[in-house]
Order: C-alpha cells, then structure tokens, then sequence
C-alpha cells in the first residue's frame, strides 16, 4: 500500500515534535522539574526549575511561564496535577505557593499571582514586599482565557472562570463566575438522561 507524499511528510513530522517533547522532558527533569509520565511539554520558561512539580498526561502549551519569584529554597511550590491542561503563555507567578489539582484546564494567556507589592509609605514600590497568600485549584475546574487569579483564592471543585475575570476571592464548587472583579453569574447543572 503506498502512502502519499504529504502523508509520510505529516508522519515523520509528528515523530519528530513527539521527540523534542521528550527531550524537553529529559532537559527540565536534569535541572530538578519533577514531570510525570505521558505529559507532553512545549517550549516553556521556567526560573527555579525544582520549584515545579507537573503530574502524568499533561498538557503544557509552549510559551507557559513558570516564574518562582524568590531565592533559592527548597520545592516544590508550584504543583500541577494530572490530567491538567496549560494554554499558551500562561504565568504562574508564585512567591508562596500554587497548587492547580487535577484534571484542571487553564485557558491561554492565563495569570496566577500570589503576591502584592507593598504600597504603604514612601519610596519605590517594586522594591518592597506585600501580602502573599498560596491560590489553589481543585480538581476539574475550568478556568478560561486571559484570567487573572489572585493571592489567597481557592476555587472550588468544578467551578468554571469566564475568559477576562479577575478572580479576588474564593469560588464555590459548581459555580460560573465572571466579570471584574469576579462574581457568581451561573452554576453548573448535573448532566441529566
């Protein structure tokens, strides 16, 4: 059976984006990443690599930044877990700590930041330090594109994110929040027969 040109191309094409991936892997996994299996990485930017822990069968978009803002110290402080999904140019901006729980999918262009600048008193801003709180997503939330999650948030099980939210307090379990700052605007039904 003969294959086509443009088919042969597509294979030898697929296998070879398969292998950056794993080398990807072999890289991250070498400076300290904890990755599990089956998790396919794009090109990402990552400060503190042993910082960053991702679970089995992920899925991380090229251009994710993985950014622990502080000096070295022990980690994991920013942990992804399985069956998650990372869209493109996601940051994560993490003093404290980040947990995202399983089979999560994080829309593109994304934020999580657990920290403020300190804007009492005088003097340079960025040079100061403010509150900083852990955020935490549990298992299969849907958080949609160019959202911003701040310091001190759990979003519940279940929850849905709309795309452009400010999320500034925590999300119940089921519950469609949108809007700056965000707020409840629906809930999720159960599936009916």
């Amino acid at each position: 059976m003969n294959s086509s040109f443009g088919d042969r191309l597509i294979f030898r094409l697929r296998n070879r984006v398969l292998t950056l991936g794993r080398l990807r892997s072999l890289y991250w996994r070498i400076l300290g990443m904890k990755i599990g299996g089956g998790t396919h990485l794009s090109h990402i930017y990552v400060t503190w690599p042993h910082q960053v822990e991702i679970g089995n069968n992920c899925c991380i978009e090229h251009g994710v930044y993985f950014h622990f803002d502080g000096i070295h110290r022990p980690g994991p402080s920013i942990r992804i877990g399985d069956g998650c999904f990372l869209g493109t140019s996601c940051e994560f901006n993490i003093r404290e700590g980040i947990e995202i729980s399983y089979n999560c999918a994080i829309g593109a262009g994304s934020r999580f930041i657990d920290h403020d600048h300190n804007i009492q008193g005088l003097g340079p801003l960025p040079s100061r330090d403010g509150p900083q709180a852990p955020i935490r997503c549990e298992h299969d939330v849907w958080i949609g594109a160019n959202v911003v999650v701040l310091k001190g948030v759990n979003i519940s099980h279940g929850a849905v994110v709309a795309a452009g939210a400010v999320v500034v307090k925590n999300v119940p379990s089921n519950e469609i929040w949108g809007g700056v700052p965000a707020r409840k605007i629906g809930e999720r039904k159960p599936y009916s027969n």
